[in-house]
């Protein structure tokens, strides 16, 4: 019986891929309608070639079409990952080996069993200049950033040592992240940054960095350990050049967890 029903999702998958070259938001859309389960969708997007729209409005949309955050997030992901990465992997295999569990450029982190986890990003909007906007690649504004993050908590629990593994895209430097301390406030999450990832003198724009040493494991793979002396709370590293467009409602990434202790 769990094979043949297993077989129709497969079938229902291909005819809706088949249908086009790159998924979309509609053919998420169609999928969630259709009763898959996230685990799958957020399968069939990591797997496929996608163009999403993950401007505010269609953030919206797929909101009111009944998608779950967890997957809205792995289509920000997908549409926000750097072109470069796949063919940059590929020397992996003639030289160095990546650490088991880690497969693509991402942040992962250790659990419980002391294997690599991939840490799924969370949504992220910025207020710069009174006015709300994403994190933008092209045209880097050297400014402060109010950064908003839904929810009081982090969907990642996590416990002291914290240890994060970062594979960062090609010719990406591990300075070039921020780690930064999340404030609850109401429903959701905040923080002060500033652009770019280059961290300058302003006390107000550092209120929320968390210094941090980037250990070299493997090739463009670092190991950030976060320690006890930080003090429970919620945590997050923001990712270099997290959106790919300079649309002001675009949203951007940021990879949370939640300390409780």
């Amino acid at each position: 019986m769990r094979k043949g029903l297993l077989a129709v999702v497969l079938l229902l998958v291909c005819a809706i891929l088949s249908a086009q070259q790159a998924q979309t938001n509609d053919s998420i859309i169609k999928m969630v309608k259709a009763g898959l389960s996230d685990d799958l969708i957020i399968t069939t997007i990591n797997g496929t070639p996608g163009t999403f729209d993950t401007s505010a409005d269609g953030l919206i949309a797929l909101k009111g079409a009944g998608v779950s955050d967890k997957i809205v997030a792995a289509m920000v992901a997908k549409a926000n990952a750097p072109a470069a990465a796949p063919v940059a992997a590929a020397p992996m295999a003639s030289g160095s080996s990546l650490p088991a569990g880690i497969d693509e450029v991402g942040v992962y982190y250790k659990d419980k069993t002391g294997a690599w986890t991939e840490l799924m990003p969370e949504i992220v909007n910025f207020k710069t200049g009174g006015a709300l906007k994403s994190f933008a690649t092209n045209g880097i504004i050297k400014q402060d950033m109010n950064g908003h993050v839904a929810g009081p908590k982090g969907k990642t629990t996590v416990t002291f040592p914290v240890v994060f593994a970062v594979y960062v895209p090609e010719g990406t430097a591990i300075t070039e992240y921020q780690l930064l301390r999340l404030r609850p406030n109401g429903d959701s999450r905040e923080f002060r940054s500033v652009t770019g990832g280059v961290v300058h003198t302003s006390g107000g724009a550092t209120r929320d960095s968390v210094d941090f040493k980037g250990e070299k494991i493997a090739p463009r793979v670092y190991r950030i350990t976060m320690d006890s002396t930080l003090g429970k709370g919620e945590y997050g590293l923001l990712p270099p050049g997290a959106v790919g467009s300079s649309n002001m409602a675009s949203s951007g990434k940021i990879y949370a967890v939640s300390v409780p202790e």
